[in-house]
């Protein structure tokens, strides 16, 4: 009969899961992704023409354009 080797899995210690949980920072909340503000914003414009259908296409490409220049003044200051 082979001679099988037993392991004993090592419990991690606390010092892997970084800091005491009462040194921990609190994570702050993060900003929406640039294509989640790209769907607010083309939502925003839906419902300023009123909600009027069939400018999905329009509203998200000028949401584009608004965003990304706005995006790219605030850089450049």
């Amino acid at each position: 009969m082979p001679e099988t080797a037993t392991t004993t899995a090592k419990k991690p210690s606390v010092s892997q899961f970084g800091p005491a949980i009462s040194g921990t920072p609190v994570p702050q909340p993060q900003p929406p992704d640039l294509a989640e503000l790209i769907r607010m914003r083309a939502y925003q414009l839906y419902e300023l023409r009123g909600r009027e259908e069939g400018h999905a296409e329009e509203d998200w490409l000028q949401a584009e354009i608004d965003l990304t220049s706005s995006l790219h003044n605030k850089a450049a200051a």
